[in-house]
């Protein structure tokens, strides 16, 4: 059933006017954009408003070009899925598990110590208070954070959601390849895309039209997440991109001009249960009537908040992406509130 529009702008405004939303909302069906608004500040110091343009960090968002990235190289015949870890880096692991494959680590099914852990911790911003956030530059340099930890389970026993999974994936990627990881993307996905407006960003050296995440201190007060998050992102999160530029990357990863067609139905296979979702290579899954009816892409850091998803049959891409955070954070009632409408 096609969206309703009416009935879709309705909502979006009734829940804004009930909680305010910071970012930009960009939602497609048929090809044809059929609601795109920006709302709040990008520079609360200045009064400078988002706009549809505006760049957003999207935290772990970024795992899905990742994924893409490492599903390349198994196309390149660099490696295989099935491919041992040890077989695949020139980096050592003393504690980890030797039969860990490249299949484990995009799942989050490899069992290994994670940097954060996010079943017992909710604060990010504290891990930095050991390791000064300036200091994580690049993907090496979380590894003295997980390294030498020891295995959390045998890998392929179950799914557990883990960053440094991620970490090693990239690192995989720079030491099979030869690039900085960043580079890799940036050349081998941002640039076939044409996202011109995507990139990882310093955050102590932004680039224009792009948004500073906002974090609530409960006391009104709203300071940036400049401290809060590693000063340039990397292999599981931290890259910036607009609403439009994710766009052209659904379209061109279901169009199949990033990876062949046998390689995109396995990368949205729902290879492991995760909660009340399912989740692939780097993307998260929702299964109707024991089919996918929906990919995502989701992210959330301090100051970001990130959802954008693919209704395959329907043909309908909806994007929500965020400045702020708080107790009471309005992207994901924002998020609740559109899906409710798509799926009426």
């Amino acid at each position: 059933m096609p969206i309703q529009r009416t009935q879709l702008e309705q909502a979006i405004a009734k829940q804004h006017e009930s909680l305010p939303f910071s970012g930009v909302i960009l939602i497609r069906e048929h090809g044809t954009i059929v609601f795109e608004q920006s709302y709040g500040l990008a520079n609360r110091s200045d009064s400078l408003p988002n706009t549809i343009d505006t760049r957003f960090a999207i935290a772990s968002g970024a795992k899905t070009f990742t994924g893409v990235a490492i599903c390349q190289l198994v196309e390149k015949g660099l490696l295989t899925f099935d491919t041992l870890l040890k077989d695949c880096i020139d980096i050592t692991f003393p504690e980890f598990d030797p039969a860990i494959t490249v299949h484990h680590l995009l799942t989050h099914s490899s069992g290994i110590p994670d940097y954060f852990d996010e079943a017992v911790m909710t604060d990010f911003a504290a891990l930095w208070n050991e390791q000064p956030m300036y200091r994580i530059r690049t993907a090496r340099d979380f590894l003295p954070m997980f390294q030498q930890g020891s295995m959390q389970f045998a890998p392929g026993t179950r799914f557990a959601y883990n960053n440094a999974g991620y970490i090693v994936l990239g690192l995989i990627i720079e030491h099979l390849t030869g690039m900085p990881f960043t580079e890799y993307v940036e050349t081998n996905i941002f640039a076939p895309c044409q996202m011109a407006d995507s990139g990882y960003y310093a955050m102590d050296h932004l680039p224009p039209r792009t948004a500073y995440g906002y974090i609530d201190d409960e006391q009104g007060d709203w300071r940036t997440n400049i401290y809060s998050v590693p000063i340039i992102g990397g292999p599981d999160g931290g890259v910036f991109t607009t609403a439009p530029d994710l766009v052209k990357f659904w379209d061109a990863l279901l169009g199949n001009q990033l990876l062949t067609k046998e390689t995109v139905a396995t990368m949205l296979t729902a290879h492991y249960a995760a909660e009340e979702s399912f989740y692939g290579y780097g993307v998260w899954l929702e299964k109707s009537n024991d089919s996918v009816s929906r990919y995502a892409m989701i992210g959330g850091d301090p100051g970001a908040a990130f959802y954008s998803t693919v209704y395959p049959e329907q043909e309908i891409q909806a994007t929500i992406i965020g400045n702020t955070t708080s107790a009471t954070s309005a992207t994901r009632p924002m998020q609740r509130c559109i899906l409710s409408v798509i799926e009426t």
